[in-house]
């Protein structure tokens, strides 16, 4: 290995550089090429790791799975009822259970401190599958698909995020564009920005790498000229109606539409989400926000017309959260 990642967490990616960043998208371009050609070598044979989900998920869980069974490990899945952890036992007490029966731990939930205790207590390599403030697997899906789509470098990358860039999605994004010397905009109103300790992070990151950052409250300016155009759900089943209403108010210029694509200028512009989105009424959610909602027939946070278009390349990014978790754990455990 270039880089010796060996027994390494993955938490953030902000305290990784981008050469180890660039390894782990290389990496997983070779086990994706391999897993294609039939050519894959198991290398996790006897590894034993935990999956933690406070979380639901569909990509996050198919793909740990996958890529350890791919790679000869096994598997633990724990729901948000299957243990003790956090309930019954600290979650410092639990870290150092698993620690004593696993090689390596997986997290998705809220709290950012929670992945960070798992790795400080438990004594082997943690993998922070989503939290409130991060979520790295999810980065370096994008950053191989956004390659594998474009042909270029990531420092001739220009991206945009639409949309409620508060939370971890949003912040993933102005950190590894940041961190990789990338074109990253965000195009949200100023109440949707990154927290300022994010954007001073980020701002360090920019400086040493090149990157052009760029935030505003102009929709277009934020897509002009992109090779990529990005965005999330806006509203989340269980929070208030008035939460709902003020959001979207707030946020429906931001709405990835036909309109939005053309505006970047860009003929091949694609489009990428990481998923679920509320672009129809065939969801529990987007039937509720499109009901109360019915200038959002088309979609909420995309429309129908942009997300089923040959622009979109959800399913193909999603496919790669497989490849890119299986280079962390190849990286971390082989």
């Amino acid at each position: 290995m270039p880089f010796n990642l060996r027994g390494r967490s993955l938490l953030s990616l902000c305290h990784h550089t981008p050469a180890e960043i660039s390894y782990l998208v290389d990496l997983a371009e070779d086990l994706k090429r391999a897993k294609r050609a039939g050519t894959e070598v198991p290398r996790l044979q006897g590894r034993n790791i935990a999956l933690l989900f406070e979380k639901t998920s569909t990509r996050t869980r198919s793909s740990f799975e996958v890529a350890a069974a791919d790679q000869g490990a096994h598997t633990t899945f724990f729901g948000p009822t299957d243990s003790q952890f956090g309930r019954k036992e600290s979650v410092k007490d639990s870290a150092r259970v698993f620690g004593q029966i696993y090689d390596a731990i997986e997290y998705r939930g809220f709290a950012q401190k929670t992945v960070e205790d798992l790795a400080r207590y438990s004594g082997v390599p943690v993998f922070n599958g989503l939290t409130d403030e991060w979520h790295p697997t999810q980065m370096l899906c994008d950053l191989l698909t956004m390659r594998e789509h474009s042909g270029k470098p990531f420092n001739r990358i220009s991206f945009a995020y639409m949309g409620d860039a508060r939370f971890n999605t949003g912040n993933s994004l102005l950190m590894i564009g940041a961190k990789m010397g990338m074109d990253v905009r965000i195009g949200a109103p100023k109440a949707y920005w990154p927290a300022p300790e994010i954007l001073k992070m980020c701002e360090r990151f920019a400086k040493a790498s090149g990157a052009r950052i760029t935030l505003t409250e102009d929709p277009e300016e934020a897509v002009r000229g992109v090779d990529f155009i990005h965005t999330d759900i806006w509203v989340s089943m269980g929070e208030p109606a008035d939460v709902w209403d003020k959001r979207i108010a707030d946020l429906r210029p931001y709405q990835v539409n036909s309109a939005l694509m053309k505006a970047s200028g860009n003929p091949h512009v694609k489009f990428m989400h990481c998923l679920p989105a509320y672009h129809n009424d065939e969801t529990e959610v987007g039937r509720a926000v499109i009901k109360a909602h019915p200038e959002l027939a088309s979609g909420v946070e995309v429309t129908e017309e942009v997300f089923e278009s040959p622009s979109s390349i959800v399913f193909e990014q999603a496919g790669n959260r497989l490849h890119t978790i299986k280079a962390v754990m190849v990286a971390a455990l082989a």
